[in-house]
């Protein structure tokens, strides 16, 4: 399974459909905040599911915080990272991972594309899709219990 992960498009929905192009065929979509209208732009779109959490600029108070998702035999948490405080360290995110049972963390805010392994957990931060930003984009691909991500300019 070929995962798109995208975050913080904040209105530039061309960036957001330029990562789908750039990504080549995936199985799902995750938009991890701060462009949920972009990411209901693709839900409308594409023909492939499209899931979405709120980032602290989104007002579509519909759309959960967070999600859980079991792709393969990997648990996902899907947050934006902002009620997680990412900006100043990762700590809050690992334990609230640990605390769901997630082996694959998926966050945003910080603008700033990561993948790391700790605590046996893998965590994805693909960047941001802001108009003005170089652009980045993360495609997680599971296999059974394992999941590998890597991060793409857009």
């Amino acid at each position: 399974m070929r995962v798109l992960v995208i975050s913080d498009s904040h209105g530039n929905y061309a960036h957001a459909f330029r990562a789908h192009e750039l990504a080549g065929p995936v199985d799902l979509v995750v938009h991890l905040g701060d462009g949920c209208d972009d990411a209901r732009m693709l839900e409308e779109v594409l023909e492939v599911p499209v899931h979405r959490v709120a980032g602290n600029c989104d007002l579509d108070r519909r759309v959960p915080a967070e999600l859980t998702l079991e792709l393969g035999e990997c648990r996902f948490l899907l947050t934006h990272g902002y009620r997680q405080h990412v900006k100043s360290g990762l700590s809050q995110l690992i334990g609230r991972g640990m605390q769901l049972g997630a082996s694959v963390v998926l966050y945003g805010h910080t603008h700033l594309a990561d993948v790391q392994s700790t605590d046996g957990m893998l965590l994805v931060n693909p960047g941001a899709l802001k108009e003005g930003l170089p652009g980045s984009y993360a495609v997680v691909t599971v296999e059974g219990a394992t999941a590998k991500a890597e991060i793409f300019p857009l």
